[in-house]
């Protein structure tokens, strides 16, 4: 009976198993799935400027094939395309970056006179409405939250380029980073073929899977990269045509909050709006039009830019996108979250490839 019950368990076992690795081929594509987790997971603080310049030039690689279209070498189309990005690395560290941070440390140190200003306003509720509020309790929740604000602000400004490992890391990421892209770029082919040497013969399944994730992929950081572009370009213009301060600063807050859906929207309502009130005060209307602008920028992006711009790409659903922030921000810190959607893109191409059974275990 012993036996008898020992031959079931492992016959289950069997089933499950051949239903959830139905070939060899989904074999080993789990392997392949399974060893590049491990590696990406073990190394990822060794070797995040390899990851980094890999995905820049999957991002650069379609913008080369679309020049190669034109009956355009590889090679040149590799130079034109990596001296644009190079201009444009130079521009972003010695143009954009310096007066971004300027004005975030102005910004930063305005923080006590944003909250003094505040306070009188809020201070004023319960003179309006005191059967809601007590001026006792809008003082305490004033404290606590005035005591956070200039913990973190001054936690801001000492983590800076001053620390010396900051200053190291930078600089790796500076040389190693544009030099890997360019050798990826013009020796894709050749580092190809030599990275299939490895894969296993019958692969058929974990091609299928790859040009299932380069496509969907390639659509989603192609339309991500035109959003936050055309955000920041529509923001500053009309926040610097209104004369809001730190015009720049908030314009890229505004195309970054799109690397976080659903929670960037509302974190960056807090700045735009914050600083619109101090500088005008609520009851003016140069604040009413900075609300009602900031508005019609959040409803053009996600009733016109989304949909444009994300036509071919996968539909995750609300709570995948959640999920994947979550887990994969837990894993990398930024970088998870930075790149939370196109990995749950990936671990959906590879569930919508996977073979299935009609049979029941």
């Amino acid at each position: 009976m012993k036996a008898s019950g020992q031959f079931v368990e492992f016959n289950f076992i069997t089933r499950v198993v051949k239903r959830i690795l139905p070939n060899t081929q989904t074999v080993s594509l789990a392997i392949i799935l399974l060893v590049s987790f491990v590696l990406i997971y073990s190394l990822s603080d060794l070797l995040m400027p390899v990851f980094v310049s890999i995905g820049v030039a999957y991002l650069l690689e379609g913008i080369v094939q679309k020049i190669e279209n034109q009956n355009v070498p590889r090679f040149p189309a590799v130079m034109i395309v990596f001296s644009l990005f190079v201009t444009s690395l130079v521009f972003l560290l010695f143009i954009l970056i310096p007066i971004i941070s300027q004005q975030a440390v102005e910004l930063v140190q305005q923080i006590p006179d944003i909250i003094s200003h505040a306070q009188t306003g809020i201070m004023k509720l319960p003179k309006l409405y005191p059967k809601l509020v007590s001026e006792t309790k809008i003082q305490e929740i004033i404290h606590v939250a005035q005591t956070e604000l200039l913990s973190y602000s001054q936690r801001l400004l000492s983590v800076s380029a001053a620390s010396v490992m900051g200053l190291i890391s930078a600089m790796i990421y500076l040389f190693l980073v544009p030099m890997m892209v360019f050798f990826l770029l013009k020796d894709k082919e050749l580092l190809m073929s030599w990275f299939m040497q490895f894969l296993p013969k019958e692969r058929h399944l974990s091609v299928d899977v790859w040009h299932e994730v380069d496509t969907q992929i390639g659509n989603y950081v192609r339309g991500k990269v035109s959003e936050v572009s055309i955000l920041c370009a529509v923001s500053y213009v009309t926040y610097a045509v209104m004369d809001l301060n730190y015009a720049l600063l908030l314009a890229v807050l505004m195309g970054l909050q799109v690397i976080l859906p659903y929670i960037g929207a509302t974190l960056v309502t807090f700045p735009v709006l914050g600083v619109a009130y101090f500088q005008w005060g609520i009851s003016n209307d140069d604040f009413m039009a900075i609300v009602i602008a900031y508005a019609i920028i959040q409803a053009v992006d996600g009733v016109l830019l989304v949909p444009l711009l994300f036509s071919e790409a996968v539909n995750l659903h609300a709570i995948a996108i959640i999920v994947a922030i979550l887990f994969f921000g837990g894993l990398w810190g930024f970088w998870g979250v930075f790149l939370a959607i196109p990995l749950a893109t990936v671990v959906k191409a590879v569930l919508t490839a996977w073979p299935r059974q009609n049979n029941t275990i």
